[in-house]
């Protein structure tokens, strides 16, 4: 049962959840005081903000679990109107950047933004105070900034993959699988399986594709997607063959590409970023138990906390996360509206 209190001199709705944990939101924002739990203390901040596979459905969810069943505070900041009406079109928007002040972690999930100087520069400084990342999905092409501007090389496009390739370890090549007709089942890395982040992660679903990924030499390399013939689990693995953007042809299983990794990456400030990066996270992705263990271990290794056995990730039945695709946002929400 939930408890709603109108502190209307703020003009905050405040929700009280179980396990003594309280929900503030704001314009555009969410905030989760944390209960008890080993991330007391560590606030975890989650950046919603692309217009194909509703991060804004996926994001609130992530955060009330680490919240509830972990310990942590979490904040939840939309691209949104001036209003607090949450717009995943609003490229240009980053509603409660200040957030990334006091911020511990950082979990995104963007595509293609261009937030103007006062968000990005809170972002790089969060960066430059040496906090971890968990990635997911489109953030490998997080940015698409002016050409000739102050942000220029964080750019996807940019010559060197700018933010998804220096830093996350890759930047948008290709749908590597067949865009909502081949789905992606997982395999572990032979050899880092007992890797601390595949802590009782199994072997993942999820209705999106894989996508085509060479991460640096200096990326440990967890799982691989295997490109199936449909969008079932149970379909078989996809035999056909194709080329790679470097030109060289290859099975589209042999290898299996890359679909999660870790790297430790020194910044300019000298500080060093650990950074977990998977190319899937569609909020139907999430729907999968491992996926959803996987980026909370994910939090836990970069904040250097011990990595739970079982971490508990459970979501409200309420949880029916929309298809992916373009114009298919639900409109005239605000951030509390997604709450379950």
């Amino acid at each position: 049962m939930k408890f709603i209190h109108i502190a209307a001199l703020f003009g905050f709705a405040v929700v009280t959840l179980q396990a003594e944990v309280k929900m503030t939101s704001g314009v555009g924002t969410l905030n989760f005081t944390s209960g008890e739990g080993p991330g007391k203390g560590k606030h975890v901040v989650f950046l919603a903000g692309d217009e194909e596979y509703r991060s804004e459905e996926v994001m609130p969810v992530l955060a009330k679990l680490l919240a509830e069943k972990h310990g942590f505070e979490t904040t939840v900041l939309f691209s949104a109107a001036e209003d607090g009406t949450i717009n995943p079109e609003a490229t240009k928007s980053l509603m409660g950047a200040e957030a990334l002040d006091k911020a511990d972690a950082v979990v995104m999930l963007l595509r293609f933004r261009d937030w103007n100087d006062e968000a990005m520069g809170k972002f790089k400084a969060a960066m430059n105070r040496g906090i971890p990342v968990v990635a997911l999905r489109t953030s490998t092409h997080a940015f698409n900034t002016k050409k000739d501007g102050l942000w220029a090389d964080w750019s996807w496009n940019h010559s060197s993959g700018g933010f998804g390739r220096k830093v996350l370890g890759e930047t948008w090549i290709s749908h590597w699988g067949v865009h909502k007709k081949e789905a992606t089942k997982t395999v572990q890395e032979p050899g880092n399986e007992k890797s601390p982040l595949l802590k009782s992660v199994g072997e993942l679903f999820g209705d999106t594709d894989v996508y085509e990924a060479a991460p640096p030499a200096d990326a440990t390399i967890l799982l691989r997607g295997i490109v199936l013939k449909g969008m079932n689990p149970t379909d078989e693995p996809a035999d056909y063959e194709k080329k790679t953007k470097g030109g060289v042809a290859q099975k589209v299983n042999e290898p299996a590409m890359p679909v999660a990794w870790t790297r430790d990456v020194k910044n300019e400030a000298g500080t060093t970023n650990k950074i977990l990066t998977t190319t899937m996270g569609a909020a139907t992705d999430l729907a999968d138990e491992d996926l959803r263990r996987l980026i909370v271990n994910g939090v836990y290794w970069g904040l250097g906390l011990e990595v739970p056995e079982k971490a508990e990730v459970p979501v409200s039945a309420e949880f029916k996360p929309s298809n992916y695709g373009f114009k298919g946002f639900k409109p005239n929400m605000k951030a509390a509206d997604f709450v379950k």
